[in-house]
This record gives structure tokens, sequence and C-alpha cells, in this order.
């Protein structure tokens, strides 16, 4: 299992949301990000979830 970072923003920068999660995969980690963005009802916030590698598997502006 790989770890991810989930983050969202207001407009103004604030972070609103800083969240690390486990997946076995990139795609499973957008699952798992939207899930949490929804329950947490940040899914229209701009909002990003990374892997541990630096690479991009969620965005939303």
């Amino acid at each position: 299992m790989a770890i991810y970072k989930l983050t969202a923003f207001e407009q103004t920068g604030e972070k609103v949301l800083d969240e690390d999660f486990e997946a076995n995969n990139d795609q499973l980690a957008k699952k798992i990000g939207m899930e949490i963005l929804t329950e947490k009802k940040l899914h229209n916030k701009t909002h990003r979830c990374t892997s541990a590698l630096g690479k991009l598997v969620l965005f939303h502006r």
C-alpha cells in the first residue's frame, strides 16, 4: 500500500483539509479521495491528491 496526501483549499488559499490515507494504486486513491471530499462536503473546493512519489492523481480547481 502507498500513502497519498489529500488537500483542499478555500479560494483565498487557506487550507481546509490536509489528510493522508493509504491505497493500493492511483485509481483506488482517486476514488477514496473523492469519497473523503464528498463526505466532508469539500468536493467543490479546489483540491488535489498526490502520491508519495509526487504524482498528481486527482485535481480540481
